[in-house]
């Protein structure tokens, strides 16, 4: 569950688009190292929407925790040979098989109560807006933004991370409070020491 939590957080996908993500759409090795998000789990097998089919480069720390997971799936698979279905996905049971929503929620909780969290006030969708808030607040434009996640345009962004992409607009008050004060201190007379008493003479 470790190497999901960081796929999820550091590429935004969707928990539908990682359930279905397989070793051949995977690449590890690539200059750069890739995903290809084409599949989810949703009926029919297709990504949510048409613009939701795109190819992820992945963070260096995604291809650290994905080798390590690759190695210890391989462990397992050898283990249990005899049972282990042929289905090339990148997160399964530990048996195998395919991953459903209940068992990204209890895995996920797991490691939330490990990391002294309240387990029952965090989901794994919080993943995906902790990265767009990220993103938000390193400040990458809203329409970059929005081609990550998979939405066909930011008005979709804008509605459904609303509350991540605050930062963006105190950023732009704070941009035209730093212009404004700029000017106006321009644009005032230098101020001048008072002149001492022992200096002044009656003319």
């Amino acid at each position: 569950m470790h190497a999901y939590i960081v796929v999820s957080l550091l590429t935004g996908a969707r928990t539908e688009e990682l359930r279905a993500l397989t070793w051949s759409h995977t690449d590890l090795d690539g200059e750069p190292p890739s995903v290809q998000l084409w599949r989810s789990v949703r009926e029919g097998g297709d990504t949510k929407t048409r613009p939701s089919r795109r190819t992820l480069e992945l963070p260096s720390e995604c291809v650290v925790a994905l080798r390590a997971h690759r190695r210890l799936q391989t462990q397992s698979r050898m283990r249990n040979a005899a049972r282990w279905p042929d289905n090339d996905l990148v997160f399964t049971t530990q048996r195998g098989t395919p991953l459903d929503a209940a068992n990204v929620r209890r895995g996920f909780r797991q490691i939330a109560e490990h990391a002294g969290l309240r387990a029952e006030d965090w989901t794994p969708r919080e993943l995906r807006h902790s990265f767009v808030s990220l993103l938000s607040s390193a400040g990458i434009p809203i329409e970059d933004i929005a081609h990550l996640v998979g939405h066909a345009n930011t008005r979709t962004t804008e509605k459904v991370y609303r509350k991540e992409l605050r930062p963006v607009l105190r950023r732009g008050a704070k941009a035209m409070d730093d212009l404004f004060n700029a000017h106006r201190v321009a644009s005032e007379p230098p101020t001048l020491p008072p002149a001492s008493s022992e200096n002044q003479t009656e003319r």
